[in-house]
């Protein structure tokens, strides 16, 4: 398989077999159809029978490619090795971005990153090289851009094992994030399966201007419709707007369609893509695409009465546009920047910056950091420097050898940049800091996508703010949160005032990418030995977990009782437990740790029921219940599992001794990792029944002799009183779902399948 497995053999036949299944599928509909449903329904198995009926259905898909990022790649895998597949059945990828940390800067950072992980990026190399995988070297650059970078192409379709593949859908891509699990599945030949989202259709009006960047429209959308209004749906941008934005740019909007609970996000084929492929080297999909640019793009009914096709619409004017800016602690906490004095003002945060981040998946581009070096110059021109660390984190080697060559990161460096490794870095937890102990209030700003408390430097009193590359740049430079560069003035070296004007920049380089020949390394096949040692507290074969025995769950104590805001991040830490993600018995230690238990008075925390000892980590007393054969269960409040599709937030509780995660709602992901590790996941038929679930309770789930879809559960509470209670629980399993539960977990039923 070559370094670039987007060949026109690959775009051809995609966009073939998307033409014959959409000839079966008009004919079913008899309607137009959007960008999205050409897409999903060009990647049916079986365009005839299956059920396409929104919103509710599950669909049978066949994706193009696979990427994975090394934290999540190492428990893939492991999964797919216990498959007994010789080779990937489609292309796939894996890119070492993750398991670098932020401290000194690239050089310092990339030898460290080598020494502690050499076990597992061997294992990554010698595992892809055994079953047909690319592989990107650390330091190549991070999973998103490298895949827009290479793999990319309109009308496609990809499944990766980060929740922030969607990136691709800036080059028209329905580009999803997932579980490992799922990632093994595809690899060993067998369909996707996803559930029918419905259709969001986002009309851009006008084109940015002055201040406003592509970042500026996600951060608007994501204050209207919140960290749980995408769930289930796919964002799907149409109008005059989107041919003003870059390639780059789109890519970044659909990049933080993850922050919205989306499926993905898509925008439809146009000439920036096109300028996009041709200056990546990719001219001869150029004219693939032109050809078939019908496939890629939603039919012209969908403009002209968009409430008939979409399920939603929201309207942004890109002229009017604002520069956003969001957080602290949820990345839709959002204002115009121009709200931001008030807001600061009003909730006594500290304005002052102690650090400023530009780069990461999200805002690597050309443009974004040509944008930010114009602010930079400006800056340097009236004596001016940073006034806190600014790290710079660059989303490519091919792309930072670009900056470094056309002038823009010796400007950054200027201006008091410490360049980090290629790597997502600070944007994953993976920051070091000296300067801030854990514990002090402190104001951060950055280009990244998430800014949930404790993610960057796992210090829970960091507010973290998220706004546009050149905006940071301006706030940096200001050394204050709450200062705005459309209306405040600066004060240069020589005690003048002066505004910074609007920043403008080239959206790629006019001498094209200098490539990097060092970041890829090609897989040699079946005769590639991949080895585990037996006592690595880094690496660990799976063992398959048990089936449901076919009696109800019965007489299970509440371990914890997750209370507000429980994303993937509280249920399975990243940051220094990134090194355990391929030994799922070691980095099960971290299990709960950042859920807020109404049960106890600390994060992470749990009372053991059995023995009385109070105040527990969660993996302790869930050891100790698993030791002594007591089911236990996890209740949780809404959009339980937001943010990362690190399956190991459903993995470590099944590995633990978890039955069944019961809450008012889930987001998307997590929902589908815990039913693909065997996990009954339940959701409040009432969410008020959440309030009777006392930590003395005994709780069964009755009815599983009976599970189908669509049908509601029972819940009986054993209180400690000797009285009870029952309320009915929902669930979104379908047929094939179920068995999985059955079989212990959708690896466990493959391995029965073969």
């Amino acid at each position: 398989m070559s370094k670039i497995a987007t060949t026109k053999e690959l775009v051809e036949g995609a966009y073939k077999k998307t033409r014959d299944n959409l000839a079966i599928v008009r004919n079913r509909l008899g309607r137009a159809l959007t960008l999205t449903e050409k897409i999903l329904y060009g990647h049916l198995i079986d365009p005839e029978k299956q059920d396409i009926t929104r919103g509710e259905s599950f669909l049978l898909l066949s994706p193009d490619r696979v990427a994975m990022q090394d934290a999540t790649a190492q428990m893939a895998l492991l999964q797919f090795m216990l498959a007994d597949k010789n080779e990937s059945a489609v292309p796939a990828t894996v890119h070492c971005d993750h398991l670098i940390r932020a401290y000194e800067g690239m050089s310092g950072d990339m030898k460290i990153a080598m020494k502690e992980n050499n076990e597992v990026f061997d294992f990554l190399e010698s595992v892809s090289s055994r079953y047909n995988i690319g592989f990107w070297r650390p330091g190549a650059g991070i999973i998103h851009q490298v895949v827009l970078e290479n793999y990319a192409f309109p009308g496609g379709m990809m499944i990766g094992t980060d929740s922030h593949t969607p990136n691709a859908g800036g080059l028209g891509m329905v580009a999803v994030g997932v579980g490992g699990a799922d990632a093994s599945d595809v690899m060993a030949g067998l369909p996707w399966e996803v559930k029918n989202p419905k259709i969001v259709g986002v009309h851009l009006k006008g084109h940015l201007n002055g201040w406003a960047a592509p970042k500026d429209v996600i951060l608007k959308l994501l204050g209207i419709m919140t960290v749980k209004g995408g769930t289930n749906k796919v964002i799907e941008y149409f109008g005059e707007g989107c041919e003003s934005i870059s390639c780059t740019g789109k890519a970044t909007i659909t990049n933080m369609g993850a922050e919205l609970g989306a499926t993905c996000s898509v925008f439809p084929f146009d000439s920036r893509m096109s300028t996009y492929l041709n200056t990546t080297d990719r001219s001869g999909l150029v004219e693939i695409a032109e050809n078939n640019k019908d496939l890629l793009t939603a039919d012209e009914e969908v403009a002209q009465q968009p409430e008939k096709y979409y399920d939603e619409i929201v309207e942004i004017d890109l002229s009017t546009l604002e520069p956003y800016i969001v957080g602290p602690h949820s990345p839709d906490a959002a204002r115009p920047l121009s709200k931001m004095k008030s807001a600061a003002k009003e909730n006594n945060w500290p304005t002052k910056l102690s650090a400023a981040l530009v780069g990461s998946c999200t805002n690597s581009s050309y443009e974004d950091i040509g944008r930010t070096a114009h602010v930079a110059k400006q800056a340097l021109d009236k004596g001016l420097k940073m006034q806190q660390p600014f790290l710079v984190s660059p989303g490519s080697a091919q792309f930072k050898k670009t900056i470094v060559r056309d002038g823009l990161m010796q400007t950054l460096n200027d201006i008091g940049a410490t360049v980090l490794a290629n790597a997502c870095g600070p944007c994953i937890g993976q920051w070091r800091r000296d300067e801030v102990k854990k514990g002090d209030s402190n104001t951060i700003v950055s280009s990244f996508n998430r800014n949930f408390r404790g993610r960057n430097d796992a210090n829970p009193e960091t507010l973290s703010f998220i706004t546009s590359p050149e905006i940071v740049m301006a706030l940096g430079i200001a050394g204050r949160v709450d200062f705005n560069p459309l209306t405040d003035e600066l004060e240069a070296s020589d005690g003048s005032s002066f505004k910074l004007q609007e920043p403008t920049a080239p959206e790629l380089p006019e001498n094209g990418f200098l490539s990097d020949p060092e970041a890829y390394q090609a897989p040699k096949g079946g005769s590639v030995e991949v080895k585990v040692a037996p006592n690595s507290e880094r690496l660990q074969l799976l063992t398959p977990f048990s089936a449901w025995e076919g009696e109800d769950l019965v007489d299970m104590i509440p371990l914890c009782k997750a209370v507000g805001k429980c994303t993937t991040d509280h249920i399975s830490p990243a940051g220094p437990w990134l090194k355990y993600r391929g030994h799922l018995d070691n980095i099960s230690s971290n299990m709960l740790l950042g859920a807020n238990n109404e049960y106890t008075k600390g994060p992470g925390k749990a009372n053991n029921v059995l023995t009385g000892e109070k105040e527990l980590e969660c993996q302790q007393v869930a050891r100790d219940y698993k030791a002594k054969n007591q089911s236990w269960m996890i209740v949780g409040d809404e959009n339980y599992g937001e943010g990362s599709s690190r399956e190991h937030a459903a993995m470590c509780p099944r590995f633990l001794g978890a039955k069944v995660v019961l809450v008012k709602s889930f987001a998307r992901i997590h929902e589908t990792n815990l039913k693909k590790q065997g996990v009954l996941a339940l959701m409040f038929n009432d969410v008020a029944d959440y309030s009777k679930i006392k930590e003395t309770d005994r709780i069964s789930v009755k009815g599983l002799k009976q599970f189908s879809p669509g049908q509601l559960l029972t819940i009986e509470l054993k209180h400690s009183d000797g009285s009870t209670d029952e309320f009915k629980v929902k669930h979104t399993f379908n047929d094939e779902q179920i068995k999985w539960f059955k079989a212990g977990s959708a690896l466990n039923l493959l391995r029965q399948q073969s």
